[in-house]
């Protein structure tokens, strides 16, 4: 999710901690707990300092190893201990339970995002994304701050309202999974051109009755359109190139981090008076016409590189920095 919906969740998590009877009989626990679940919700996304270093170091690792198994106990600990050394009376015991709990529902809730994580580190470094719920949902966003001011205005207890909240919360998710499934069926039954080794994968928009769709065929091309309501439409087609300066492009750091991080990546090579310019795109973040998530090398003749790129850009915004790169 992103980082203003795990605020809220951690906030929340800090009122529905009340159902917990020593925290809801100690305001001196109360408080060390909520700094607990707030630090909890927000610490598998510190990797986001690694953006500071480059966008490709950045994108191989987001949503890796701090998302990991090991790493779930390790933020509770640290954040546990850290907590303990300010509010030496707290319960560690009942404060690490709530640290836990907003560390696991950080890396669960991603789970079910487009991106994922890779929670099943160290057994696979596979990425697992389940496209159920976009990154940002108002529905879970605005429950989650609607109970936020309720409880912070004195209108509710906080032991019921989040308690109804987090049951919501599970019903949603539970609904939304029901969804993509039938949406996942429905499409291919609606496809005319299904066939055998076709995979669909539908996706979510912040809309809940407009889904993006991808279908992988079996001879590495791609189908890309949308679902909405019960219509489905094809919007484009794409298949990587074969090109010497694609398979040459895929030595770069920008694009192996690239390939790392997606399995939908399609090359497109472009021959200019001075050599090539490699683009790849991830198939499943389609905006309008474009495909902003790119990984982008120019090359002279010889395949060696003359400027690249790698993250989220617009095509217009991709060709400007790529020429001030160049040029400089």
């Amino acid at each position: 999710m992103d980082t203003g919906t795990h605020l809220v969740m951690g906030i929340s998590l800090a009122g529905l901690a009340h159902i917990d009877p020593a925290v809801a009989a100690s305001p001196s626990l109360a408080i060390a707990v909520t700094i607990a679940t707030v630090l909890g919700s927000q610490a598998p996304d510190t990797d986001s300092v690694l953006r500071l270093k480059n966008n490709a170091v950045y994108i191989r690792n987001h949503r890796g190893i701090t998302h990991s198994l090991p790493f779930l106990l390790l933020w509770t600990v640290l954040i546990t201990g850290l907590i303990s050394l300010i509010f030496r009376d707290a319960s560690v015991p009942h404060l690490a339970l709530w640290t836990g709990i907003a560390v696991c529902v950080h890396v669960f809730s991603d789970l079910f995002n487009t991106y994922g994580t890779q929670a099943m580190r160290p057994f696979t470094e596979k990425w697992i994304s389940w496209n159920i719920i976009h990154i940002f949902d108002p529905f879970i966003f605005g429950t989650h701050l609607t109970a936020i001011l309720l409880w912070g205005l004195g209108m509710l207890p906080p032991a019921p309202l989040f308690s109804i909240l987090y049951g919501l919360t599970a019903v949603y998710y539970i609904w939304r999974t029901l969804v993509h499934f039938s949406k996942t069926a429905e499409v291919a039954r609606l496809d005319a051109k299904n066939k055998q080794g076709d995979t669909y994968y539908v996706i979510p928009t912040i809309s809940l009755n407009h889904w993006h769709v991808v279908k992988a065929q079996s001879d590495g091309s791609y189908d890309m359109g949308t679902i909405h309501y019960h219509q489905l439409e094809w919007k484009d087609h794409a298949i990587s190139s074969k090109h010497p300066a694609a398979e040459h492009s895929k030595n770069h750091s920008n694009v192996k981090a690239f390939l790392y991080f997606t399995s939908f990546a399609v090359a497109d090579v472009e021959v200019t008076s001075t050599g090539f310019i490699v683009r790849w795109a991830d198939v499943r973040y389609r905006h309008r016409t474009q495909y902003p998530f790119v990984a982008v090398v120019v090359m002279d003749k010889d395949f060696n590189t003359r400027a690249s790129y790698i993250g989220w850009l617009s095509h217009e915004k991709m060709n400007e920095k790529l020429y001030i790169d160049y040029s400089s």
